[in-house]
């Protein structure tokens, strides 16, 4: 598959989420990432044509192409519910379990996903995986002090934690965190996880999306897109 093909179907299962589930007079979600991005332009074309949105954004890069696309973006305590948010996913299990994070947002995309009525994930056939962790790391969100401290506990969970770096320096958070991407061989028991990861001092999130999402679009390379529902 060529770097078209890919883009395309982004394309595709990002702007058929939003023609779906995005209504006029809504409260809307928009998530971060590849993905995301198209699912943010096709938003901004229903602005252009008339329909009133009040958005929120999980990251400063979606709020500037936000705005940038037209789009009223409002901070999330202006707001008392989210009702539909539409984001990617890194990996998606067949539970649909996620894993996310690789964009950098996690935290702020959970804090919203977590206000959302209806939480609609937006993926590539990729990113389907049989077990999270078989395929990408798992990204952790920590506090800059004592961070190999952390790093050192995160590893005694059975990962190798790898500190995040772009463009030769230690990539930073929106809220000025450090990432850890922890590699398992996969993740057999991602509730049991998720708490084990949590209660180490130093964590602040971890791309353990887990009960999170309604519904996952999945595009495949003929053009078709399926949908996976949560029983």
């Amino acid at each position: 598959m060529t770097a078209i093909d890919t883009q395309a179907l982004k394309k595709i299962v990002a702007e058929k989420a939003v023609n779906d589930y995005v209504k006029d007079g809504m409260i809307v979600g928009l998530g971060t990432g590849s993905t995301a991005y198209f699912a943010i332009k096709r938003v901004g074309e229903l602005v252009a044509s008339g329909y009133k949105l009040t958005c929120v954004a999980t990251s400063h890069q979606t709020e500037e192409l936000a705005r940038e696309s037209g789009i009223n973006v409002v901070p999330l305590c202006d707001v008392d519910h989210v009702d539909v948010t539409i984001d990617g996913a890194d990996e998606v299990d067949p539970e649909l379990q996620l894993i996310k994070g690789l964009g950098g947002a996690l935290l702020r995309e959970k804090i919203v996903a977590a206000a959302t009525l209806e939480e609609i994930i937006v993926v590539d056939e990729s990113k389907i995986v049989e077990k999270l962790g078989s395929k990408c790391p798992l990204p952790v969100e920590v506090v800059p002090y004592g961070h190999n401290r952390t790093a050192y506990a995160l590893s005694r969970q059975g990962c190798e934690p790898v500190l995040r770096m772009k463009d030769g320096k230690i990539f930073k958070t929106d809220g000025g965190n450090f990432v850890y991407d922890c590699r398992f061989k996969e993740i057999p028991s991602p509730f049991f996880l998720e708490t084990r990861l949590n209660v180490i001092p130093g964590v602040v999130e971890n791309g353990l999306f887990l009960n999170t999402a309604a519904v996952v679009l999945v595009s495949h390379p003929d053009g078709t897109v399926t949908k996976m529902e949560r029983d």
